[in-house]
Order: C-alpha cells, then sequence, then structure tokens
C-alpha cells in the first residue's frame, strides 16, 4: 500500500502551524535533537493561540518529526517565544498578551513544561543568546529594534546596555516621524533572532522592504523576507548582510516583461541552525489564501560562509576560483525540504506541499486549504479556475521511468497538463477530467520518459473551480 510522505515541506504535519519558529539543538537525555519553538496557529480567525506546543527530530533525520506536547498555556493570546539553555536550566521567553509583554520560565527539559513565569524588562518578537562566555543578550522590537544585555536572572537589562535602533528600521506608518533611523537596506520591521556562525554575531530579522526590486519580483511594502546583519560584536558595529530567503517562491517573468513571484505572500520569522555540519535556515510561509491565520512551518538547507574580510555570506553562496566566497543570492523554496535528493514520486504527495501557485494567468486565487484534523494526511489546493499553475520542487523519479500518473481531483471537468522543469517546459501527460471525480483517485498513462531529480508542474485549465488533493506516480513492477 502507498504512503503519504510525510516532513516534507511544510515540515510538520500538514495539520499543524506553528510559525516564528525558532530551531534549537539541544542534547538531552544522551539524545542531540532539534526542537522548534514558535507560536500556535489555532484561533483560525487571528494569529496565534493560548499555547505552545514543542516539536522535534533527530539531527539525522529532519523529516522524522514529532510532537513533544504542550509546553506552556495560558489564559491569553501568546506570540512568538525563545528558549535557551543556561546552567543546565531551560528558559523560555513567553510573549504574553499578543507580545505586549515577555515573561521567562524554566525548566530541566528542552520539551517543558516551562514554569514558575516572571516578567522581564524585555519586549516584542524576543530572541536571546548565551554567548560562549556565559554572558546573555537580548533582541526585540516591533518597527523598533532594541537589545541589551541580561543580568544573571535572565529577566532583567543589565545598566547602561540598553540599544535603542541597534540596527535601522523601516519607513513604516508610525516610523515616519523618526526618519533619522530609517534605512531601506536594513529596514527591520519585526522578528529578531540572534546566532553565532563563524565567530560572527548574526542577526536574522523580518525586513519590511520599502522600496521594492521590480527585476526580482519584489513589491514594495512587504515583509515576507527574513534578511540578516552581522557583526564582531553583539551589540554594535552591525554590517547588512541581504535576503536569506522569502517566503513568496521563485520570480516569474510575465509576456510583458514584468516579473512577480510564484507564491502570495505572508509575513515571515525564523532563524537558523547548523545541524550535523550542515546549516539550515527556519521559517514560515502563508497557504496563499490571504489570510495569515494558518501559517507552516518550513526550513530548507543553506550555505554559510565568511570571506578573509570578515563578510558573512548567508544563502545560496557563490565561489570564485580560490574557493573564496564571493557573492550570495536567496535560498529557494522548496517542497522538498530536508529531503534534500527530492520527493520519492511512488510515494503520495500531497498537493499542500506545492511551492508554486501561479498568479499570473487571470484571476484563479487558488491556495491550499487549512486543515486542523490531525487524521488528514494531506491539504488540498482548492479555488483553482481559469488557467493555474502548481508546482514542486523537487521530485525523484529514480532510475526507472513511470508508466503511471495517479491524482486526486475534485469540482469541475479540467484540461490537466503536467510538464518537468518548467511550466512549459517538457510534457509529461495531458489529461482531461471529464467529470466530477470527488476526490476518486483517477489514473492517466505516462507519455513520456523521465528519471531522476526534476520539478514538477500542473497547468488545470478549467471554466469552473476544482480541487486538487495529491498526487503519485506508478511503475509496472510497483
Amino acid at each position: 500500500m502507498k504512503k503519504y510522505i510525510k516532513g516534507a515541506n511544510p515540515y510538520m504535519p500538514l495539520w499543524e502551524h506553528v510559525p516564528d519558529g525558532e530551531p534549537r539543538v539541544f542534547e538531552h537525555n544522551g539524545e542531540r535533537r532539534v526542537y522548534v519553538y514558535g507560536s500556535h496557529d489555532t484561533l483560525k480567525t487571528e494569529y496565534c493561540g493560548t499555547d505552545y506546543v514543542v516539536w522535534s527530530a533527530p539531527c539525522d533525520d529532519l523529516t522524522d518529526w514529532r510532537c513533544e506536547g504542550v509546553a506552556f498555556s495560558a489564559d491569553n493570546i501568546l506570540y512568538a517565544p525563545d528558549v535557551v539553555k543556561k546552567g543546565g536550566k531551560y528558559y523560555m521567553y513567553i510573549a504574553m498578551h499578543k507580545g505586549r509583554e515577555i515573561w521567562v520560565a524554566e525548566s530541566s527539559s528542552p520539551a517543558g513544561p516551562f514554569t514558575d513565569p516572571r516578567k522581564t524588562d524585555l519586549g516584542f518578537d524576543i530572541g536571546v543568546l548565551v554567548d560562549d562566555d556565559g554572558r546573555c543578550y537580548a533582541y526585540w522590537g516591533f518597527k523598533k529594534c532594541y537589545a541589551a544585555e541580561l543580568n544573571e536572572d535572565m529577566a532583567t537589562i543589565k545598566e547602561g546596555t540598553l540599544r535603542t535602533n541597534m540596527i535601522p528600521h523601516c519607513g513604516f506608518r508610525d516610523n515616519l516621524w523618526d526618519t533619522e533611523n530609517i534605512d531601506d537596506e536594513f529596514s527591520y520591521f519585526e522578528a529578531a533572532s540572534i546566532r553565532k556562525v563563524y565567530g560572527k554575531y548574526v542577526f536574522i530579522y523580518s525586513k519590511r522592504d520599502m522600496k521594492g526590486d521590480p527585476e526580482q519580483g519584489r513589491d514594495p511594502n512587504v515583509n515576507a523576507y527574513l534578511d540578516y546583519a552581522y557583526s564582531d560584536s553583539p551589540l554594535s558595529g552591525w554590517i547588512h548582510g541581504g535576503t536569506i530567503i522569502a517566503n513568496t517562491g521563485q520570480v516569474i517573468e510575465r509576456s510583458d516583461g514584468t516579473k512577480i513571484r510564484a507564491y502570495k505572500k505572508s509575513n515571515n520569522h525564523g532563524s537558523i541552525a547548523e545541524i550535523n555540519g550542515q546549516w539550515y535556515v527556519f521559517y514560515h510561509r502563508g497557504t496563499g489564501s490571504g489570510k495569515d491565520y494558518a501559517r507552516q512551518a518550513m526550513l530548507e538547507p543553506i550555505d554559510a560562509a565568511v570571506d578573509k574580510n570578515g563578510r558573512v555570506y548567508l544563502g545560496k553562496v557563490a565561489y570564485d576560483e580560490n574557493g573564496e566566497p564571493c557573492a550570495c543570492a536567496e535560498a529557494e523554496m522548496t517542497s522538498q525540504g530536508a529531503y534534500i535528493d527530492g520527493l520519492h514520486a511512488y510515494d503520495i504527495i500531497s498537493a499542500g506541499y506545492a511551492c508554486y501557485i501561479d498568479p499570473s494567468y487571470g484571476e484563479n486565487f487558488a491556495y491550499i486549504k487549512p486543515v486542523y484534523d490531525n487524521n488528514n494526511p494531506s491539504a488540498p489546493i482548492v479555488n483553482i479556475k481559469g488557467k493555474t499553475v502548481v508546482g514542486f520542487k523537487y521530485i525523484n523519479f529514480g532510475n526507472d521511468s513511470p508508466d503511471k500518473l495517479f491524482v486526486r481531483i475534485k469540482g469541475s471537468a479540467a484540461r490537466v497538463t503536467v510538464r518537468a522543469d518548467g511550466p512549459e517546459a517538457g510534457n509529461i501527460t495531458d489529461f482531461v477530467t471529464e467529470r466530477s471525480y470527488d476526490h476518486n483517485w483517477v489514473g492517466i498513462s505516462v507519455k513520456s520518459i523521465i528519471k531522476g531529480k526534476h520539478s514538477l508542474f500542473f497547468t488545470f485549465e478549467t471554466e469552473g473551480t476544482c480541487e486538487f488533493d495529491a498526487f503519485c506516480f506508478e511503475q509496472n513492477d510497483n
């Protein structure tokens, strides 16, 4: 019996919605695991919820996630947290009352429960670093960036260390009066996170790109970007590094020469972690519906390097002929996540793993339907209208090409063309659903030969509305 792929991208089950994820590698009870701490989108009509759940995975398999349970709950809405370890204790920084107050609680386990919360001097979207010498630093702020060293109580600010506008902010709404500290390159908005990379302090945050960039398909006034700055000091001397990743997908060039992104923007929040010698960026995206209340946890492997002049590169790094890092681009948003060889074509792949829902063919408004039922292994793409392209990066077909494609489609009849390596590239199969199938599996013979790892694109042409739930391929000997 075929199985559904799990732990792709989004890497948590498709019914779980944990955005703002801070990844931490901790060794506990003799086992090193990656723990992710984030908000919990359970309210459905607004951000977040009233508890924090913790998910973890073994360091040698980032596709094998398990829920560690509820780590903390409250009678108010909790925004983005962080967790650090110091002196044998784990400290959770809790964003009470939608982040208006930050409290700190303690546990003997990275999974919690975290108890005895105490109010701190800190603020919205807290990120904390325990440095190599044991000193502790905190970073926070909404539309304005703050930082300070903490006292030994892990809650109060050490006198004389508070920094306001540690890096410059964006020119958004009520920041406009403070024009002296506006900078379009840094353009800090929210989502403070702090890490160390090869001895450098690296500050990760959500940039609100006020100007945009038409050549990169970046609209103005969008906060979908995880940017970073770096320094040799924890509280000063920051240099802007660039964008690690955006949750808006790849650039599409329209027939008129304008460029857009292939996935609907959402706010963004996340960080980086080195796991078994490989660096990863953890971030989130929306479902593409235009409402961000069911955000999805995502991860991608990235490059991390420091050149001879001390510049930090994070994302997709290019090297010169001497092996020296010389340029850096955004990491790619994919469907595969930690499946670095691609998703297995002969397992069932949920449409909810799509990383490309092309909005350029009319008013289609297709999006991933949020699901909350933990018995549901899939999340469908719904509201497919007109001519819509849905893409996956990447699918691995192995050494033998498939004989058959199975799809689950519901709704109006549609002509569906499946292509590899681009929406208008090599054709695999072309078929018509002549009636509503109500999510029954439809089998279609595959017309062309394909092997190895490829991106895959489904183009739907329909006069009505249809829904795409899942697909898989089959070989005669399967």
